[in-house]
């Protein structure tokens, strides 16, 4: 069986059509179908079914297609592998991911001390949120990923090492003209009157859970496209908001931040790939250790690792 008829036919999955499938692989529409055909005959199953807008794979062809997709990726991961080989020498990227507040915060500086003890490296990094860093580490697109479990958590996935760094305290920032800018620590009772702003659910929900167990009610009123626009609009004295507090060391200077009484936690982690990991990533994972370890000083020693 050819490799371009299956890569063929994933592709016809994916766009929905054949037409649509021979535009995005530069084939006549013709040529698409003759290699379908041409699997369905090999194969001795109907692998398509045609509907009004294009095409649906049938039970078989969903079958057919989500291996001939791991094949397939795992076929493009070892052709990047030995691309990125030359002359002997390893060169491929260090592709990392983190959440926003890490990726603003610890990860920065984890790398630029991996840098400076292991010499110039080739890397990236993306900013995320945990369940979509996940998903990218166990595609291949990521070497590491620096994620937490606030809500909804982390998944258990037997294909990823995952490592505890530690926990997380979130704090409170509020206006530096705030009137409870110089109160440290507050209590929530003290904020149940103010309006908060929210950029994501996972930091919504521990917001209202800490401010249920009070007793009291959050009014989050106002919601951000992202971490930087919520800091933003808690220095413009719209809002206050709950943050990590590992992103207090990259905090712009018109906010103030105040520890909670019995603050919310979170755990943070890091997740790399059982399989084929990247030689540079036991090496980043402990300066992110020690990074994180010096930022959050009250953080619990972190294990080795958690499988």
């Amino acid at each position: 069986m050819e490799l371009t008829m299956c890569r063929i036919f994933v592709t016809v999955c994916r766009a929905g059509s054949m037409s649509a499938a021979a535009v995005e692989l530069h084939h006549t529409q013709s040529a698409v179908s003759r290699q379908i055909a041409a699997l369905e005959r090999e194969l001795g199953v109907s692998l398509l079914q045609r509907h009004a807008r294009g095409v649906r794979p049938t039970l078989a062809g969903e079958v057919f297609r989500r291996h001939a997709l791991a094949a397939l990726t795992e076929l493009d991961r070892g052709v990047r592998g030995a691309q990125a080989v030359r002359d002997g020498m390893l060169n491929r990227p260090l592709a990392i991911g983190a959440t926003p507040s890490l990726a603003a915060g610890i990860v920065p500086t984890a790398i630029r001390r991996l840098t400076d003890t292991s010499g110039p490296l080739k890397w990236s990094l993306l900013p995320g949120l945990s369940a979509r860093l996940h998903d990218l580490v166990t595609a291949g697109e990521l070497d590491v990923a620096v994620v937490t479990d606030a809500p909804p958590g982390i998944a258990d996935d037997p294909r990823l090492e995952r490592r505890f760094l530690g926990t997380d305290e979130m704090v409170v920032i509020l206006p530096v003209d705030h009137p409870l800018a110089r109160v440290n620590p507050l209590h929530i009772l003290a904020l149940a009157d103010q309006t908060w702003v929210e950029d994501n659910d996972g930091s919504a929900t521990l917001l209202r859970q800490h401010a249920a167990r009070a007793g009291v009610t959050a009014r989050i009123d106002l919601t951000a496209a992202d971490l930087p626009g919520k800091v933003a609009l808690v220095a413009t004295g719209h809002a206050i908001a709950l943050i990590p507090g590992a992103l207090t060391c990259a905090l712009r200077t018109d906010v103030v931040t105040a520890n909670l009484v019995d603050p919310p936690t979170r755990g943070i982690y890091t997740i790399t790939p059982r399989r084929d990991p990247h030689p540079c990533a036991a090496q980043l994972l402990d300066q992110l250790s020690f990074t994180f370890g010096e930022v959050r000083p009250g953080a619990p020693a972190p294990p080795a690792t958690d499988g």
